[in-house]
């Protein structure tokens, strides 16, 4: 690396910048971001993990949607995450939650926007 002065950076970093993120967040009044599964690995470099990282400098609420939700998602509120909401019904199995997944996030953030315009 040195011979050719590259830098080591993050994939969401180098994204973050190339699409002026902090821009659109500075004038947005709620980010939507979303994974197929959340849990204590999104603070480890995930994209959603770095879109709430740019919000909280705006203090802008982010709502995250996920097909999953794993361990130690509690941390992730302390991070910049509003409301992590889940897609898909507790009792799917994985073959429903894929089949399923357009059609359940669609609700999912359709039911959202519903609350957040009744406010």
């Amino acid at each position: 690396m040195a011979f050719t002065a590259a830098s080591i950076r993050s994939g969401v970093e180098l994204i973050i910048e190339q699409v002026q993120l902090g821009e659109k967040i500075a004038q947005a009044d709620y980010v939507f971001t979303g994974e197929g599964k959340i849990d204590f690995q999104t603070k480890f470099g995930k994209t959603p993990f770095g879109v709430a990282q740019v919000a909280k400098r705006f203090n802008k609420p982010v709502i995250a949607f996920a097909g999953l939700f794993g361990e130690g998602i509690e941390g992730l509120f302390e991070s910049g995450f509003s409301q992590i909401i889940g897609i898909n019904p507790p009792d799917y199995s994985l073959e429903e939650a894929l089949k399923n997944a357009e059609m359940n996030l669609e609700k999912a953030v359709t039911e959202i926007v519903k609350n957040l315009l009744t406010e």
